[in-house]
């Protein structure tokens, strides 16, 4: 079976697809991007493309050559750099709770901004304040508490400095809609219905761009779909798997 690559959200580490990586057999491999987990922040000027390089690299170094990769919301970017640097690596591609626009000027100003309150790395309250809040479904805020002090806690523990380093690259990110019109792989695209920072008609776009893509639209979930559906997200990458080596 084709290995299977996951690439977490921001400001969260690998540890949000341990529910996945329970349900979903075979080789799984989710790394920490630089930075995150534990790892050292990068030196270089800020750009996802140092993440997909550096993914790139892990891979070498455990011996994988063909993939599947996908990524949610930051790790989807990352993927999508991933694609267009080290495409003739991608057999199959998963993207969840993503999108392949660049930001809007306001929003990349808004990401600039956070990064400045947050690159002396004391602090991380601009990621409780502005991005937590929009992290989860309504659903899941309301009727699910320990998912949501989960992710809490996931968010405050973010290194300021690396959370900020990321918030740059991703203020810089291209418009991916090329790179996903030439992928003729096996693809799914995945969103929960209650996603306010990566709604479905991203999702859609992005499944309308890809030559071979199934959509997966999850209910009562919002940009984690890995932590508040895991089941349905499992289930889907199961199919895409089934897809990649069947």
């Amino acid at each position: 079976m084709t290995p299977l690559v996951l690439l977490h959200a921001f400001p969260l580490d690998a540890q949000m697809y341990r529910g996945v990586t329970e349900h979903v057999s075979g080789q799984v491999v989710t790394p920490d991007l630089p930075g995150f987990g534990g790892t050292a922040r990068p030196k270089n000027a800020p750009s996802l493309d140092v993440y997909a390089d550096t993914v790139a690299a892990e891979l070498d170094r455990i011996g994988l050559g063909q993939i599947v990769i996908g990524g949610t919301s930051m790790g989807g970017y990352t993927t999508m750099a991933f694609c267009r640097r080290h495409g003739d690596r991608v057999a199959g591609l998963a993207l969840i709770d993503t999108k392949a626009s660049a930001d809007a000027p306001e929003a990349a100003d808004g990401r600039r901004a956070m990064a400045a309150h947050m690159e002396d790395g004391r602090t991380t309250e601009p990621l409780l304040e502005l991005v937590f809040p929009k992290l989860l479904g309504a659903t899941t805020m309301s009727e699910r508490a320990e998912v949501a002090e989960l992710v809490r806690g996931w968010v405050r523990d973010a290194p300021a400095a690396s959370a900020a380093w990321a918030q740059r690259a991703m203020s810089v990110r291209p418009d991916s809609f090329d790179t996903l019109a030439g992928l003729d792989v096996p693809a799914v695209v995945v969103v929960g219905t209650e996603d306010v920072l990566t709604p479905p008609q991203e999702a859609e776009a992005m499944a309308n761009a890809l030559p071979n893509a199934e959509y997966v639209l999850i209910e009562h979930a919002g940009h984690l779909t890995p932590v508040e559906a895991t089941q349905e997200v499992s289930d889907a990458l199961h199919a895409l798997m089934r897809r990649v080596d069947g």
